[in-house]
């Protein structure tokens, strides 16, 4: 400035920190992973999880989607997993 201000004025400051490097959504995810909770949890999604794919495929014979377009397959793959429960359901009362 060329002149001392005669007033005192209202001041204003800005922050200059770099920015912080956000986490992407796979680095939250590998934290959560090799966590000892998420370990155990994801331990326990293999055994559980990956067999429902495997019946699906191999048992009910569903390689491919015979139909096209999103919702009609979505509405195929409901149908795999719902035969999927009921067969669960029924081995389960027996």
């Amino acid at each position: 400035m060329r002149k001392p201000p005669i007033k005192t004025g209202r001041q204003v400051q800005f922050k200059n920190d770099e920015p912080r490097q956000k986490l992407s959504y796979d680095d939250k995810m590998k934290v959560k992973i090799d966590s000892p909770i998420g370990r155990r949890q994801y331990g326990k999604r293999l055994g559980a999880i990956e067999p429902v794919f495997g019946n699906i495929t191999v048992n009910k014979g569903m390689n491919k989607f015979t139909l096209r377009g999103q919702e009609k397959v979505n509405t195929q793959w409901k149908m795999y997993c719902l035969v999927d429960n009921i067969e669960k359901l029924r081995n389960s009362l027996h």
